[in-house]
């Protein structure tokens, strides 16, 4: 009876550990491939920071931080954006430096300060990861590079759009689904307030870079798209951000200066109240908004309407 029960063990956790190989061994998608890259830190320098160490899931895949902790402590220069919705985006980056999410998905990997690793290194050690030398051969054919490395992480970011957020229900004739302060915030902000004139298109950006009045000449950091162009209308500029999910993604603007949204708003209410000696502000911003105290209010309740209801917690 002992050498029964001994072998129906061995038997059981021979039949475990071969289905524990086949699961394994399952084909994984190019998306899938992408979602393990971007939670995975074996992609920095000492296998602490991962992609999704700054674009926090449950903050619509942006961080809670002005300036977001990369490698060692060191703090990034300017804040991180959300990595939602960005499929459609002609220009990536604060400074639009680059123009696929490909491309991108290099450059925070390589950058000293966020994950601190040459590609060429993290390449080999991908090579040596027996997950995936054979992920990556089961998905392209091929052993990891950075080509695909940017392949793998830009297909999973594209499947981040958010749409269903109350203000498309609004949209699509539900009169219920936003109130009647974010009905007034909705018509403050396609007129008095100018929001409209650089937050259109369904992810309500323009894909435009503006200087909204953030320069002083102080922080070179801030001179923004100029240190790419080098040309001098550039001075100041970055890239307009989509507003989707805007609620989630505090404290605001490329330096994360404002931790709310009522600050923002009462920014583009009176920038000189916050930058008196900003050099190159957009025209549209030449003049103080005068919001009332409600309208302001009702301005900031518009945008939360843009938050997709898969994101808020039920």
């Amino acid at each position: 009876m002992k050498y029964i029960f001994i072998f129906m063990i061995v038997s059981a956790t021979i039949f475990i550990s071969a289905f524990r190989v086949a699961d394994s061994e399952k084909p994984i998608s190019e998306t899938e491939l992408g979602k393990k890259l971007f939670f995975d830190p074996i992609l920095s320098s000492d296998k602490t920071i991962s992609c999704a160490s700054c674009h926090k899931p449950e903050f619509a895949f942006a961080d809670t931080m002005a300036f977001s902790k990369g490698v060692g402590g060191q703090l990034t220069a300017r804040n991180t954006p959300s990595a939602m919705n960005v499929a459609g985006r002609p220009y990536l980056f604060w400074d639009g430096r680059v123009a696929t999410l490909e491309e991108q998905v290099l450059h925070p990997i390589a950058n000293p300060v966020e994950m601190g690793i040459g590609i060429h290194d993290v390449i080999k050690r991908l090579q040596k990861n027996t997950f995936y030398k054979k992920a990556f051969k089961q998905v392209y054919g091929k052993k990891p590079s950075a080509l695909l490395l940017g392949k793998a992480i830009a297909s999973f970011e594209r499947t981040l759009e958010t749409g269903g957020a109350p203000i498309d229900l609004f949209i699509g004739g539900d009169s219920s689904a936003i109130s009647i302060s974010a009905m007034r915030g909705r018509d403050l902000f396609l007129d008095k307030a100018h929001c409209f004139d650089c937050h259109f298109t369904p992810d309500f950006t323009a894909d435009e870079f503006r200087n909204i009045g953030l320069f002083n000449g102080f922080d070179l950091r801030d001179s923004g798209r100029y240190n790419i162009t080098h040309k001098t209308e550039d001075i100041g500029k970055f890239k307009v951000p989509g507003l989707r999910n805007v609620a989630l993604t505090a404290p605001y603007m490329h330096n994360g200066m404002f931790r709310t949204l009522e600050e923002v708003v009462e920014y583009y209410n009176n920038p000189d109240a916050f930058v008196p000696a900003a050099i190159g502000r957009d025209g549209i911003l030449s003049e103080p908004l005068l919001l009332s105290a409600q309208e302001k209010q009702d301005l900031v309740e518009f945008l939360k309407t843009l938050t997709s209801l898969k994101l808020v917690p039920q």
